[in-house]
């Protein structure tokens, strides 16, 4: 078909899929933060075994890199928050929970720009998808107790 100048009428594009290039993105970084609890790897050694993923090139880039760094760096802070909020041991966990834990939690804590039920959701589905059978919930329970920390208002209005 064409318009009135007999030019041909563009097809238009879908708008690119941003909530799929940062779920690619935290993916790739729960399996960062997974080689880096088990085997003390620096980020940019993770940084660059991931580049290989066949999942790198559908990734937001500069999410994945900013959220790997951010968890690394916080590591610690993160794990002192969480600790308070588990029924168990941090050791006690398994390496795969510990990790969406710890991305989602950043999240939550350090990115008010993510909703709160974006943050949670996200790392509900990772466990879906790599925790072990109903680990979901418990990631659910004790990231809705780090919403309620880290984000009282918005997690009351929420709530409503």
């Amino acid at each position: 078909m064409s318009d009135s100048d007999n030019k041909p009428v563009e097809a238009k594009k879908a708008p690119p899929k941003q909530g799929r290039s940062r779920r690619k993105s935290r993916e790739l970084v729960l399996k960062g933060i997974y080689l880096g609890l088990m085997n003390q790897k620096d980020v940019s050694v993770i940084i660059r075994e991931l580049a290989d993923d066949p999942d790198f090139d559908r990734a937001d880039y500069e999410y994945f890199r900013q959220l790997l760094e951010g968890v690394a760096e916080n590591i610690n802070e993160l794990d002192a928050r969480l600790v308070g909020l588990l029924d168990r041991q941090l050791s006690e966990l398994s390496p795969i929970e510990h990790a969406i834990l710890c991305i989602s939690a950043y999240e939550l804590i350090h990115d008010v720009t993510i909703p709160y039920r974006v943050a949670i959701n996200e790392g509900v589905e990772l466990a879906k998808l790599y925790g072990g059978t109903d680990g979901h919930k418990y990631v659910n329970g004790v990231l809705d107790k780090v919403a309620a920390e880290a984000r009282p208002d918005e997690f009351q209005r929420g709530r409503r």
